[in-house]
């Protein structure tokens, strides 16, 4: 392989389940993303973690990745040197479609039809988070499948990833304003192409940190607010996504493990929130939330300085 046909690096290392969930539910400082898998299904010992990264690793990287997974120590990791072409056949492997009410989500390598009565939507692998075979996601769908008969005018997916989840609210609610929101640009790139590809229209697409945006703050109040993140954005987000929800608005939280649900649920309680309903997939959980009975104001504006240290005690 020549050193102009590298596209991106791949170092993999093995780890427990303990660690996995550790890593999918940090915060890093590291130039890379960050991938986890069950190698052996119900062994807590068979775990493999995947970085991948634009620039060869170097011993820093290296150190950093170890330190993810201290029960590699002496394990030499893998490191890979992938084309363009390399990173789409890998993305894709392995990807079946998944069902969710009346979801099917696919890749271009495992293309399916819609159900009767249903909607199929292409999200392949790429550089955003939500292809809907994590737990969260499909979670998350089969929640807003559940409310389909409802009425929602105003629909906000903050931290949108691939966008999905704002396509499968533009599909049960196509009369409602829907806005995608995402702190990566990348990531609205992604939604923006994910929506041609599945002839989404009239999507609001905002790049934002949280839900501070003028942009983001000019649209509200929503009456559906969905979040799927992680556990301590969600809880240093509260005040924020609270204040842009309307009186009596559901909110559909996700990202969380199930031992990080008591502070999630916490810090919006604190916002006058009422939990509702909790779907527990695997050691994941998904959370639908009231708003309270009138709409939540601040007691001082939130400060996105203050999300600083998103750790949380699990």
């Amino acid at each position: 392989m020549s050193v102009e046909s590298v596209d991106s690096w791949k170092v993999t290392l093995p780890c427990t389940r303990a660690e996995a969930e550790a890593i999918d539910a940090g915060e890093f400082a590291l130039d890379a993303v960050l991938m986890t898998t069950e190698e052996v299904e119900d062994d807590v010992e068979r775990w493999r973690l995947d970085a991948y990264m634009e620039n060869e690793p170097d011993a820093a990287m290296l150190d950093a990745l170890r330190a993810l997974a201290p029960s590699a120590a002496g394990v030499a990791p893998v490191i890979e040197a992938l084309t363009a072409e390399d990173w789409v056949a890998m993305s894709q492997e392995g990807l079946e479609p998944i069902h969710e009410g009346r979801f099917v989500v696919h890749t271009s390598a495992h293309p399916v039809e819609a159900p009767e009565g249903g909607r199929a939507f292409l999200i392949d692998a790429g550089r955003a988070f939500g292809t809907g075979h994590h737990a969260t996601t499909s979670g998350c769908l089969r929640m807003l499948d559940a409310m389909a008969d409802r009425d929602f005018a105003s629909v906000i997916d903050v931290g949108t990833g691939t966008g999905l989840l704002a396509f499968a609210a533009a599909h049960l609610w196509p009369d409602a304003k829907i806005v995608a929101t995402d702190i990566d640009p990348a990531a609205i790139d992604v939604t923006r192409i994910n929506a041609v590809d599945n002839h989404i229209e009239g999507l609001e697409l905002i790049v934002a940190d949280g839900a501070l945006s003028d942009a983001i703050i000019a649209l509200a109040p929503y009456d559906l607010v969905i979040a799927n993140i992680l556990a301590g954005p969600l809880v240093s987000m509260a005040p924020e996504l609270a204040a842009i929800a309307d009186a009596r608005a559901t909110i559909v939280l996700a990202g969380l493990l199930e031992t990080q649900r008591e502070q999630v649920v916490a810090a919006f309680a604190a916002c006058g929130c009422t939990l509702e309903e909790v779907d527990r997939r695997g050691d994941w959980t998904i959370l639908r939330l009231t708003a309270g009975e009138v709409r939540y104001v601040p007691a001082s504006p939130p400060d996105p300085k203050g999300r600083d240290g998103w750790a949380l005690d699990i």
